[in-house]
């Protein structure tokens, strides 16, 4: 549900979008997703929805019908420049490569064309599987493992981006960044500016303008 209001806020404001990489949840939903967004000043608007985000609705997959709170984290890193140089030494990662997972149909999935790329002295784990080249899907997953370093390096130096990428690694209640309540009332609220609506559908559909701007007005 997030990765389609994203998606839709993308189409809304013109900006081009690829999934790159996809992994389905054991039994429903997404349990991992890349997406590269680009456009003008793309990273200024959607650093503010990095954070933990809270759904409660009922739940379509209980046959009970009961209420369930479900939890996602999003992190927004930029995309860098060409001209800033990271490096990155090859003892430094591990390369796997295997099948891709993605639809079928003739010449697709025949070949081990998917690409993980671990950097061992970060943890960081980058996947490509979005093109058949198994070297076009390496070097778009080392493009954006550069820009995680560099994100990473430069959250070591604010202290304030520190600590929300720290809250990411807490996904429960009281960690949330934003609630999408659909039940047994209607509203999206943001805990960090108070900013709130009744309106989930059009919030859920990519309308989340007003989210972002009063994100950017409290310096978030």
């Amino acid at each position: 549900m997030l990765l389609r209001m994203y998606l839709r806020w993308c189409e809304r404001n013109n900006y081009k979008y690829e999934v790159v990489e996809k992994q389905d949840g054991d039994e429903a939903g997404i349990k991992r997703c890349t997406v590269l967004i680009n456009g003008l000043n793309a990273y200024g608007y959607l650093r503010t929805e990095s954070g933990v985000h809270r759904l409660v609705r009922i739940s379509p997959f209980d046959s009970n019908k009961r209420r369930h709170t479900s939890f996602a984290s999003v992190e927004v890193t930029p995309e860098i420049n060409e001209d800033i140089n990271i490096e990155i030494k090859e003892e430094d990662i591990r390369v796997d490569v295997y099948r891709s997972s993605g639809a079928g149909g003739q010449g697709v999935n025949t070949t081990d064309s998917a690409v993980r790329i671990t950097h061992i002295p970060t943890g960081i784990v980058v996947t490509c599987q979005n093109e058949r080249s198994q070297l076009k899907n390496k070097e778009t997953a080392m493009n954006i493992l550069k820009s995680k370093l560099y994100n990473l390096e430069q959250e070591k130096l604010n202290e304030e981006k520190n600590n929300r990428l720290e809250g990411l690694s807490s996904i429960n209640f009281g960690s949330q960044i934003r609630s999408y309540v659909m039940h047994p009332y209607s509203m999206v609220k943001d805990h960090r500016t108070e900013y709130e609506t009744s309106d989930v559908n059009k919030v859920m559909d990519g309308y989340i303008d007003e989210f972002i701007e009063a994100s950017l007005e409290r310096g978030i």
